[in-house]
């Protein structure tokens, strides 16, 4: 295994800074082909001014706590200048720290005790967009028709007699037209620009060399402060159809993924003009030239909400991206056919381009999987639990099926990603009330999707205390719900039975047993609803069927549920071992 899965590795991190073109890696030796990353939404992560907002310095003072759950890496959603009107994915300055997370010097300090504790840390990048506060859009806003700093976004002459329509019928992935019209310097009705997202995220051309050197330069910036990789947020855009054609998505399709679906294996559907286009792989071929000029083996990731897996393996080719976000696997139903399909298509896809799959099960878009699972249909990505949804989730089947998905992932061969709560068995808030609300998914449907805020709530550290102890003062930038003293963390640390000590475990014997870079070998003589495979010399069931599962002979290394004589209980998945 390699050597930054250790511990004690924290001295190589540190020098793992600066340019250094004769590096020599083992091939397979890789960190991130084997590493269990934390996702840290800054905001709601820990608070240590008392603003009620989570920031950087609250990170560090946190860092123990996710060195004793034993990851290999933290993943730090944006914390960069940033009006906040989509929680950061709308950036003002790419090489700077907002002032309500912080500074420069407080983000050197928290990476610098990151690899200390022996722990990579992978930053996000937001490259499709800016926000309409960035200097090159307002800019690009002053500036004449034809000009070089309009020409950086993708502005458009209108339709219709006089302009006043948008140039194409394309949709934003929040609601509403994908299009805004401005008003130019002399008070008149002028051009349109294309913002995918929210109208204050207009989108960047990529196809003026001018962004490309820009971007080149932010990876740049912070490759040589030191962090260890960049979790690229909608690495499947970017690049537009030439001439943007309209496009209408099909009913069904998926909030972030617009479209590109299951379908495409049969050449059934149109890919999306502003999803998957191939030009995106050539600006990632040129951002892994970048990266590889650094010593201490960075890594791109890609946020990629592209199907099928063998198409979205084109990612992560040997000269492009080093790991895609598997989200046709946190989308697989809890079923076990549905799941051991998705295995065996996700290890040969991403196989045959020689990278590891990816595992996850919940981030900040998606609702949390200890309610996800409690539900009869969750809906479509990025919409959300409401006071109003229908059929609200089974707490307690949700958090049982969660606890055995979790169990299940982590013991899978790859990189796995947890998202901050997860290890607390955190359910969705539903009951949030509208007038906190800030997902602009929320307002830009009026309402009737609730939007992603309810996995953002703020985590709990200790019972009985304001604010579960994530903020000094008890503020908090949403509310949190009054009856989660059980999730806090300090509640559930050395509590046998606990998620907290079901995650820690799980980690822990992935990292001994090196279940990372395993192998599946499925097992035969068992029912169609149970998940069961080999890897590393751990025997691992799942049981999703109604009838409880007798287990062969071996020493219980981890459950999920308690074991009664002899049998794996529904929604229940056991790691075992040969005496």
């Amino acid at each position: 295994m390699s050597s930054v899965n250790s511990p004690d590795s924290g001295a190589s991190l540190r020098s793992s800074t600066g340019p250094d073109t004769g590096a020599v890696l083992v091939a397979g030796s890789e960190w991130w082909r084997s590493a269990v990353i934390y996702q840290i939404y800054p905001r709601s992560f820990a608070d240590s001014n008392g603003d009620g907002m989570g920031d950087l310095a609250g990170i560090s003072d946190r860092l123990p706590a996710l060195r004793d759950l034993g990851v290999d890496a933290i993943w730090l959603s944006p914390f960069y200048t940033s009006p906040q009107n989509d929680a950061g994915y709308d950036v003002a300055d790419y090489c700077d720290v907002d002032p309500r997370f912080g500074t420069l010097a407080d983000f050197d300090r928290l990476q610098r005790e990151a690899h200390d504790l022996g722990m990579r840390v992978i930053v996000d990048i937001v490259p499709n967009h800016s926000s309409n506060e960035h200097a090159w859009f307002q800019a690009a806003l002053a500036s004449p028709v034809g000009s070089v700093e309009r020409s950086r976004y993708i502005f458009r002459d209108g339709s219709g007699e006089n302009g006043e329509l948008p140039p194409n019928n394309w949709q934003s992935i929040f609601g509403g037209n994908a299009w805004t019209r401005i008003t130019e310097a002399d008070g008149t009705p002028g051009q349109w620009y294309l913002h995918l997202f929210d109208r204050s995220q207009p989108d960047l051309d990529w196809e003026n060399p001018w962004v490309h050197d820009r971007f080149r330069d932010v990876l740049r910036f912070w490759l040589d402060r030191g962090v260890d990789g960049f979790r690229v947020d909608v690495a499947h855009g970017m690049v537009k159809a030439a001439g943007l054609p309209d496009y209408t998505p099909p009913a069904d399709a998926g909030s972030m993924g617009g479209g590109l679906g299951d379908e495409l294996e049969a050449g059934e559907a149109q890919i999306p003009p502003y999803f998957g286009q191939e030009g995106v792989h050539e600006i990632f071929r040129d951002w892994r030239r970048v990266l590889d000029q650094y010593e201490g083996d960075r890594a791109l990731v890609a946020e990629a909400w592209v199907e099928p897996l063998s198409r979205l393996a084109e990612w992560v080719r040997p000269d492009e991206m080093h790991q895609a976000f598997n989200f046709t696997y946190l989308e697989t139903d809890w079923e076990a056919s549905a799941l051991r399909r998705t295995i065996d298509t996700s290890i040969s896809a991403f196989g045959e381009v020689g990278a590891p799959s990816t595992w996850v099960l919940s981030n900040h878009d998606v609702v949390r999987h200890a309610s996800r699972l409690g539900l009869d249909d969750s809906g479509p990505q990025g919409a959300g639990i409401g006071p109003l949804t229908p059929g609200k989730p089974d707490a307690v089947l949700g958090l049982r099926r969660a606890r055995a998905a979790s169990a299940l992932m982590l013991s899978l061969p790859g990189s796995a990603y947890v998202y901050q709560g997860e290890e607390l068995g955190l359910p969705e808030v539903i009951d949030l009330p509208d007038a906190f609300r800030e997902d602009p998914t929320f307002f830009r449907t009026a309402g009737e999707r609730y939007g992603r805020d309810g996995c953002r709530v703020p985590i709990p550290w200790e019972p009985g205390v304001p604010a579960y102890g994530f903020s000094p003062s008890g503020e908090s930038w949403l509310p949190q719900p009054g009856d989660w003293d059980d999730y806090a963390r300090s509640a559930q640390a050395g509590r046998p039975g606990s998620t907290l000590e079901l995650y820690r475990t799980a980690l822990r014997l992935r990292r001994e047993r090196e279940l990372g870079l395993g192998a599946v070998e499925w097992l035969p003589g068992f029912r169609d609803e149970v998940v069961a495979f080999r890897n590393s010399g751990v025997t691992v069931i799942s049981n999703l069927g109604e009838v409880p599962v007798e287990l062969p002979s071996g020493r219980v290394l981890l459950s999920s549920e308690d074991l009664r004589e002899g049998v794996l209980p529904t929604d229940t998945t056991v790691w075992l071992v040969e005496d």
